[in-house]
């Protein structure tokens, strides 16, 4: 369905023609791919074969059958087609054109789009999801109304990330402090999700919401996976990616309580008690420090084993560490020296 929508977004050829059909208050039904599967379903009408252009798309609707277009919407390969579909699937519409669509879009899986005359509003249909486009000025209200929540939620995840930033090198992370940044990074995440929907379908007109977006959503990914990969269980059967997986398909009810959180992610023991302490390993923090690999922070992780043995260490051991060298180790102990200098006072100010 996404890639259905962007191809009528505002600003392409197909939506172009089908603002075109809408204003001169005629219907039409168009499928989106003429693959055998589609063309066994086809009856009558005649082969075109012609380049794809809004005006020509307008004039071919005046006429009382389907229009079949290529699968990339470049060419129009058959018009006046009276489509018979299987009448068997089952279809909650009325209307003899948006009946057929349904039908078509649940037999075929190909985009079928539904222009009503009568109530002027266009639909895409797509296996069984159906989507009724949207006027231009009202997705980007609602897309700007869903940038200021974004920003919101954004702030509260920036805050609860540097209060873990400064837990952490005071030795006083609980599972509570791990779960609500997580719990807080994911909301962020499916906020943003939304958004990029609203971008897909405004096409050309969505250019300056997706710049907000990527402004807003830098760093969000990368920090719940190192979040995660701080404090999971690494087991034989439970890697970084199912526990990344867990958390993105709990449902919004599931996301709202942190013990639920706490168990998806197998977090070590006891995490059944939200206020137990918990010790990260050291990604998060390393990864903060500028031009510091991952296979190097991979390598100090590995040989001191936890964040405080990390933050103890002298800058002779950190240059034994596979990789790191003197100046590199007097560049992390430094780093982390001001990273936690920073922290604690971030959280005590």
């Amino acid at each position: 369905m996404t890639e259905a929508l962007g191809a009528v977004a505002p600003g392409r050829p197909l939506r172009e023609g089908l603002d075109r059909i809408l204003q001169a208050n005629m219907g039409a039904l168009i499928v989106v791919g003429d693959g055998p599967d589609v063309l066994a379903i086809c009856s009558g009408g005649f082969l075109l074969d012609a380049e794809f252009s809004p005006q020509r798309l307008s004039e071919l609707a005046k006429m009382d059958g389907a229009i079949i277009l290529a699968s990339d919407a470049s060419r129009i390969a058959r018009a006046n087609v009276h489509l018979v579909p299987n009448p068997n699937v089952p279809t909650s519409e009325t209307g003899t054109r948006h009946r057929t669509a349904e039908r078509v879009a649940r037999s075929v899986d190909v985009p079928v789009i539904s222009v009503s005359e009568d109530m002027s509003i266009i639909a895409v249909y797509r296996q069984d999801t159906k989507h009724p486009l949207e006027p231009a000025p009202r997705l980007v209200n609602r897309a700007n109304q869903a940038l200021q929540t974004l920003e919101r939620y954004k702030t509260r995840l920036d805050a609860v990330s540097g209060a873990l930033s400064a837990l952490e090198v005071e030795d006083l992370v609980t599972v509570r402090d791990v779960v609500t940044v997580l719990q807080r990074a994911e909301m962020v995440g499916r906020i943003a999700e939304e958004i990029d929907g609203y971008i897909v379908e405004l096409g050309t007109d969505g250019r300056l919401v997706l710049l907000q977006l990527e402004e807003l959503m830098g760093g969000v990914a990368d920090e719940r996976r190192l979040v995660i990969k701080d404090y999971f269980q690494d087991r034989l059967r439970w890697k970084l990616e199912e526990a990344l997986e867990a958390l993105s398909s709990l449902s919004t009810e599931d996301l709202l309580d942190l013990k639920t959180v706490v168990t998806v992610l197998h977090l070590p023991e006891p995490s059944s008690e939200m206020e137990a302490g918990v010790q990260p390993r050291g990604y998060r923090l390393l990864s903060k420090i500028p031009r510091l690999p991952d296979q190097i922070i991979e390598n100090i992780v590995v040989r001191f084993g936890g964040l405080q043995k990390v933050l103890r260490a002298s800058i002779e051991e950190l240059d034994d560490v596979d990789g790191v060298g003197e100046v590199r180790a007097r560049a992390i102990k430094e780093g982390l020296s001001r990273l936690a200098e920073t922290s604690i006072l971030d959280r005590y100010a």
